[in-house]
């Protein structure tokens, strides 16, 4: 049965997973590689990120038939200093790499209190809070960000011209109370957005792109040519700085310590990745630290507000709210999304699972 775009049908996660794993497979991907992208573009989904979910099913694929996405082999090990581990990602499924760094750093943390992977040449790795909430659930800390050496589309403070990505910065923790898990790009907006907000012919909600004569402009189809009109650092015309200050540590951390980046000239769609995870518990001790976590989002969460203004939010509330709806109710694609993966399966003789009545 088809699936349509009617924002009444929605999608078993489940049923979702298992296509979307079956298409990378007859794509040329091994299980386990076509498992973890899957789960972790529908992951991007369940928490809300709608550009970096299931939306890439069919720009990777097309990765893959083009050759931008390796298939095969096995990242090479550039450094392992034991706690500190450098990796040559032979541009392999990002979302593969990432979830096996996660395993090699969790169980580098026996011997170490902090264990860090950077990958240089890892192919896009989605949603990067996606990867957050298995490790905030062991009870430790996890920072995740990265970089795209070949894309320019986010400007220096005072300038007209993209030099750097959006560069994300991921972050989680464990309270008491619930995990806080952050996911915050160091421009304006994810160019994704701004990608779908230009071919829909919409504006932005704001002044978000730099315009050639240094002004701030919220139509989104100048952005097709980041070089006319780039992003703006977060913080936008006036705080903007402060942005591109945390944008330069993304790329100090990612393609930097990685040893290869924007002074290697390329073109391929690629991700360089630093990953660290650290063990409260060979610090200040695990109950110290969830002592001060769950202080901290307790008070947070009841800081007064303005009259008739929610109460607080911490970072990843809203992600796990719509996570557990969705998991509930179904999944509901963007609109494009399900054509989109419809004629994917169509080329590669896939199945298409019936929406949920």
């Amino acid at each position: 049965m088809a699936m349509t775009d009617a924002p009444d049908r929605r999608l078993e996660a489940v049923a979702l997973a298992e296509f979307s794993a079956a298409l990378f497979r007859a794509a040329g991907l091994a299980a386990d590689r076509a498992r973890d992208v899957a789960e972790v573009l529908l992951e991007g989904d369940l928490l809300g990120h709608a550009t970096h979910g299931l939306a890439l099913v069919p720009p990777y694929l097309q990765a893959l038939r083009e050759g931008g996405m390796t298939r095969l082999g096995e990242p090479e090990i550039v450094a392992d200093q034991g706690s500190a581990v450098t990796w040559d990602g032979r541009l392999l499924p990002g979302p593969w790499l990432v979830r096996r760094a996660i395993a090699l750093a969790t169980a580098r943390l026996a011997r170490h209190p902090v264990a860090t992977i950077v990958i240089r040449r890892s192919h896009h790795i989605a949603c990067l809070q996606a990867y957050l909430a298995p490790v905030v659930a062991r009870g430790q800390v996890i920072l995740l960000t990265c970089s795209d050496p070949a894309h320019r589309s986010v400007a220096p403070f005072g300038a007209v011209e993209g030099v750097v990505s959006p560069n994300p910065i991921a972050a989680g923790f464990p309270t008491d109370a619930g995990p806080v898990l952050i996911d915050v790009s160091t421009s304006t907006t994810a160019f994704g957005h701004v990608m779908r907000a230009a071919r829909a012919g919409e504006r932005l909600p704001g002044p978000w792109l730099v315009a050639p004569d240094g002004s701030s402009t919220d139509e989104a189809a100048a952005a097709l040519d980041a070089r006319k009109a780039p992003l703006h650092p977060l913080g936008g015309e006036d705080l903007g700085y402060k942005g591109f200050a945390l944008s330069l540590i993304v790329e100090a951390l990612t393609n930097a310590l990685g040893g290869h980046g924007r002074a290697a000239t390329t073109d391929r769609w690629s991700a360089s990745v630093f990953l660290q995870i650290i063990d409260p518990a060979r610090f200040g001790g695990a109950e110290g630290f969830a002592r001060e976590t769950g202080f901290l989002a307790q008070a947070c969460r009841e800081a007064r507000v303005a009259r008739g203004r929610p109460a607080v939010r911490l970072p990843g509330d809203g992600a796990l709210a719509r996570r557990a709806e969705s998991l509930a109710r179904g999944v509901a694609l963007p609109p494009g999304v399900q054509d989109a993966l419809i004629a994917a399966a169509q080329e590669l003789a896939v199945p298409v699972p019936a929406p949920l009545s």
